[in-house]
Parts: structure tokens; C-alpha cells; sequence
């Protein structure tokens, strides 16, 4: 090889060992650079008695737009500003919760964060409507975090007393709830009262004073509102086992507060309300031929209630008597009839309804059947 073509042939061999040491071994790939998740943007704060609730949307994605592949660690930082305040950059962050990715799942529900901040004795005894400012990042992995969420701040007042005296009452339409009226703090009015519903897990049969070892079913919902000291809940399911809590709300102008919980209601809805008497009963004799005995034809109205079983036809042969029952199963549509009646006998007949819980109605009004 001449000397003029060697630095050539060295250049080429360099360029081609480059390329073997660049050829990535089998696999799964791995990323060139930390995966970094998309900020928290829709960050919400509400003071609730004396905590502040915080709730925001879990990123699930990177900057790069890729799916994360686990849930990212959460660091929530707070501030305590002076009355008039606004967050900027020189406002003194300090960090205070850091959740790990491994316990993320016990604050989200469908992907959604909610976390409450208990407010020091401090924070609660500042001057009233001192504001307190949050943010929060995520991570995934240690040598870098997200971005800043959105910056929120809102005013810590005087939360008030929670509602006294509950009370629970089961009816066939509803759940009616009832309580003690609460007074407003100073300087605030009384904006009503929020109510709340979680589903119990089976097996639990008192109302627990707290709430924290109790198995739900699912967590707390903001069912309703109401300006008076009673709410009814329409949305209940007959054997289910419902908590119930009410919070007052405080209006400081603007700003709205929420109590603590009240006591807490344990309802157990159960069904123990009959359907109406079935309405037109009508007879109809069907003399006998000379190919069959005669027979009694039954017939009445349909039942509007929507947890029907069937019904139930009772004879007698007395009028003011129910008499014996002739279906041993429940009839499923108005219709039946009675081929066990004997000639020149007088029959009273009547009809009940029965619902999916077993509840019997009332007897239907006689009707009369004379067989010639």
C-alpha cells in the first residue's frame, strides 16, 4: 500500500469499528435521556374544616409524548404568604409531602389525585384569610423532575362547626337525611350544607365514629346540596349499606369553607315496603260442554312497580274471607285459570302482589264467580 493511501485506509477502519461499537446488543431498548413527565396543569385547591384539599390529573405521559411506564412519585410544595400576597419568584417554596410512586394508588381514583394538607395550628391562627399558595411535580426518575404545575393560592378562614344531630330515615322513594343547624363563624353567613355518600364493603353493620379503618366500597362523592338542615337521596339502591356525612359551608364573602365531617350515618336500605293492591280484577265463568269442565278466568290490571315478582290468586267462599291460595309459584303475568272449580258453587276470588324482596301487597277487592 502507498503511503499516500494509508491515512485513508486507517480513517476507514476507524469509521468501521465505530460502527460495531454502536450496534446495540438484543433487547428492549432503553431511553438516551430521563423520561420526564408532562406538568400537572390543572392543579384545584378548597379548604375543607382544617384541612386543604388538593386535586389534580396524574400525568401518564412524558415530555416525549411517550406513556409512562409506571405511576411518577409527587412532591407538593406550599407556601404561607402574608395577607394580600401573590406567589412570584421570590415566593418562599418549601417542600412539603413527598408521596412515592408505590403509594400513589391509595390517593387516585381514575387517574385523578386528591390529597388532603392538614393545616398546622399555625396556618389556622394567622390573620384571617392569610392566603397559602401550592404547587406540585412529578418525577420518575431521581436526576430530574417535571416541570411546575399551575401555581394556586386561596384563603385560610375559620372553618365551621359541623352539623349536630344527625339523623337517617329509609322510605320506599328515598334516603331522608336530617341534622342540627350549625352557626357560621363570625364574619362569615351561612351558604348551606354539602352532602356526602360512599359505598361500604359488606359486613359492616355500625356506623363508625372514624372513618379511617372503615372498608368503603367506594371513597366519599359530594352527592347534593341543600340550604336547609334535610336532604333526600333519590339514587339509592335497596341492600346497600351507604355513609353519610354532612359539612357545612361558610361564605367570607367570596370565599367558601366547608366544616369537618358530622357524625357519621350508616343506612342499610332495606326493602320492607309492599307493592299496591292490584287494581280491575275481572271473572269471567266458562260454562262446561260436553267436552270439558267448566272453569273460572281471572284477570286484572298490571303492577307499576318496577321490583315485580308476580303475583299471588286467593278463593274463598265467603266474601269478607282472603280464603286459600291457589298458585304454589308465583304467577309473572295478570292473567289465571281455575280449573278446580265444582258446579253450582259461588266463588270469591282476590289477587295480591309480591315484589323481589318478598314483600306481599294487600289483597285486591273480591270479585264474585258463580259456576251454574
Amino acid at each position: 500500500m502507498s503511503r499516500a493511501l494509508a491515512p485513508i485506509a486507517i480513517a476507514l477502519s476507524l469509521w468501521a469499528s465505530a460502527l460495531i461499537g454502536g450496534c446495540a446488543s438484543p433487547g428492549d431498548p432503553t431511553p438516551r435521556h430521563p423520561v420526564v413527565p408532562l406538568p400537572i396543569t390543572d392543579l384545584a385547591a378548597r379548604q375543607s374544616g382544617s384541612e386543604i384539599v388538593l386535586t389534580f390529573t396524574l400525568p401518564t405521559r412524558s415530555t416525549d409524548r411517550e406513556i409512562l411506564s409506571e405511576r411518577p412519585s409527587i412532591e407538593i410544595f406550599r407556601a404561607d404568604l402574608t395577607p394580600g400576597a401573590a406567589p412570584d419568584k421570590k415566593t418562599p417554596w418549601h417542600l412539603a409531602y413527598t408521596i412515592p410512586s408505590e403509594r400513589v394508588d391509595s390517593y387516585t381514583k381514575d387517574n385523578h389525585i386528591t390529597f388532603r394538607d392538614p393545616l398546622a395550628p399555625a396556618s389556622v391562627t394567622r390573620v384571617e384569610g392569610a392566603p397559602v399558595a401550592y404547587m406540585a411535580r412529578t418525577r420518575t426518575e431521581r436526576v430530574r423532575d417535571s416541570q411546575n404545575s399551575n401555581i394556586l393560592s386561596l384563603r385560610v378562614f375559620p372553618a365551621p362547626a359541623p352539623p349536630g344531630e344527625t339523623r337517617a330515615a329509609v322510605t320506599e322513594s328515598a334516603i331522608v337525611l336530617s341534622w342540627a343547624a350549625a352557626p357560621p363563624p363570625s364574619g362569615a353567613s351561612l351558604a348551606g350544607y354539602n352532602v356526602y355518600r360512599a359505598q361500604l364493603e359488606s359486613g359492616q353493620e355500625s356506623a363508625p365514629q372514624d372513618l379511617s379503618p372503615t372498608k368503603l366500597k367506594s371513597p366519599q362523592e359530594l352527592i347534593g346540596h341543600s340550604t336547609a338542615s334535610e336532604f333526600r337521596d333519590l339514587h339509592f339502591k335497596f341492600g346497600e349499606s351507604s355513609l353519610y356525612t354532612v359539612r357545612s359551608v361558610a361564605a367570607f364573602g367570596a370565599d367558601l369553607v366547608e366544616s369537618a365531617d358530622s357524625a357519621p350515618m350508616l343506612v342499610t336500605a332495606h326493602d320492607v315496603f309492599p307493592p299496591a293492591a292490584p287494581l280491575a280484577l275481572e271473572a269471567a265463568v266458562i260454562p262446561a260442554t260436553g267436552q270439558a269442565l267448566a272453569y273460572v278466568e281471572l284477570s286484572w290490571g298490571i303492577s307499576p312497580e318496577l321490583d315485580l315478582a308476580g303475583y299471588r290468586v286467593y278463593r274463598s267462599d265467603q266474601e269478607a274471607a282472603t280464603g286459600d291460595r291457589l298458585n304454589t309459584e308465583l304467577l309473572p303475568s295478570p292473567a289465571f285459570r281455575d280449573i278446580s272449580v265444582a258446579s253450582g258453587k259461588r266463588y270469591f276470588y282476590r289477587v295480591s302482589a309480591v315484589d323481589r324482596s318478598g314483600n306481599e301487597s294487600p289483597a285486591s277487592s273480591a270479585v264474585l264467580a258463580d259456576v251454574p
